[in-house]
């Protein structure tokens, strides 16, 4: 079975960039996720914040590097699927 990296890096984008953008909002209102937020997103990505703005930036961010890193794994599991393919 071949993956598709391109569909696979805008699902996985999709899911983080949301999961960011809503962990951020709940952050900025409950506290919660403040650890993960404070240690993660904002060592990763420049301009990030536990703010209403920064979710916005948190949303771009995220889904940028779960598409890169999607489309990455989708390519390397091609690569890989086809050479024990290959082989059997």
């Amino acid at each position: 079975m071949k993956l598709k990296p391109l569909a696979l890096g805008i699902t996985i984008g999709i899911f983080w960039g949301v999961s960011v953008f809503l962990t951020t909002v709940l952050c900025h209102y409950t506290g919660y996720g403040k650890l993960f937020l404070e240690a993660l997103p904002q060592s990763l990505y420049p301009g990030y914040s536990i703010t209403l703005r920064g979710s916005f930036a948190g949303l771009v961010y995220g889904f940028v590097d779960g598409f890169v890193s999607g489309a990455i794994v989708g390519w390397i599991y091609n690569k890989v699927a086809g050479n024990s393919a290959e082989k059997s």
